[in-house]
């Protein structure tokens, strides 16, 4: 009886360490994810440049489709 006690606590307890180290290496996962999301963030002097960038892109578009426009007229 004492061996069955004493390999269900055996189990008990691999189970447990074997929750424990899933858990602390996601952990560490989570931490490294979470640094690099801090440093690949956009500053905000990035996104005004590529806004400005963006609506350079529009006023061209909007540009050659007056002229499409005004050619068919």
């Amino acid at each position: 009886m004492t061996n069955l006690i004493d390999m269900l606590l055996g189990v008990i307890v691999a189970g447990g360490a074997w929750f424990l180290v899933g858990m602390s290496n996601e952990l560490k996962r989570l931490t490294i994810l979470v640094n690099r999301t801090r440093e690949d963030y956009a500053t905000k002097t990035e996104l005004r440049d590529d806004m400005d960038r963006l609506m350079e892109a529009i006023h061209r578009l909007e540009d050659k489709l007056d002229r499409v426009l005004q050619g068919n007229r």
